[in-house]
This record gives structure tokens, C-alpha cells and sequence, in this order.
């Protein structure tokens, strides 16, 4: 998948896995990206800027991704969503994609089109 623009919201406490992500992605064509490291600074960066995806580990700083994603959809609506952790067993995803933890590319981009796909949409253009 190769997006044209779009903006990512990455839910992770560890910064070099943020960096990490943010890298990946920008690869993949997405442009800007906020961070944010627990559920209460995610909810303000997705009603400063609504993202275009969302990334989320499940373990944050102050409780998790998931309760992190669950604020986001009641605040601004439903989102695309991945998680990339390091805990996929130890939570239901939903209808989310899940990367594991150490982050292939290929897995990412995979998860990419699929949140995409699913949503009914094309990758962001800018």
C-alpha cells in the first residue's frame, strides 16, 4: 500500500517504537502524525486533528490502546484502527488488524490495506 498523504495518530509509550512507526508509515506515504503515550493525550490529539488512521499499543502509560480507541470513537466517531503490540493474545481486537511486536513492514502494510479496505476507502491522497 502506498498512501498520498494522511495523517496518523500513533498510541505508544515506548518513543522508539513511536519513531519506528512513524518511519514505516511515512514510507508507506502517510505525512504527518501526532504521539501520544496514554488514553488522555490520544483524545486530544484526535480532536485536535482527526487522523486518517490510528495505531495503538495495547499496554500505554495510564491504561490502554483499546480504552484509548473506545474515548477516540465516542469523541469523534469510528476510526481505522492496528494495534502493534506485543500482547495480541491478552485482548479482542474487535474488527481491528494487529501487528505483533517486533514490527515487520510487510505486516504493516498488510494491516494498512486491510483498514482501508474494510473501511470501504481508499488510502488517504493528499
Amino acid at each position: 500500500m502506498k498512501a498520498s498523504g494522511g495523517h496518523v495518530l500513533i498510541i505508544e509509550d515506548e518513543p522508539v517504537i513511536a519513531l519506528e512507526l512513524e518511519a514505516l508509515l511515512s514510507d508507506m506515504g502517510f505525512d504527518t502524525f501526532d504521539i501520544a503515550d496514554s488514553p488522555e493525550d490520544a483524545l486530544a490529539c484526535a480532536k485536535a486533528t482527526r487522523p486518517d488512521l490510528i495505531t495503538a499499543d495495547y499496554r500505554i502509560t495510564g491504561g490502554t490502546g483499546v480504552a484509548a480507541v473506545e474515548m477516540i470513537a465516542a469523541a469523534v466517531g469510528e476510526q481505522r484502527v492496528i494495534y502493534v503490540t506485543g500482547n495480541a493474545g491478552q485482548f479482542d481486537p474487535g474488527d481491528h488488524a494487529v501487528v505483533d511486536k517486533p514490527i515487520l513492514p510487510g505486516a504493516l502494510a498488510r494491516a494498512c490495506e486491510r483498514a482501508f479496505r474494510e473501511a470501504g476507502a481508499a488510502p488517504p491522497s493528499g
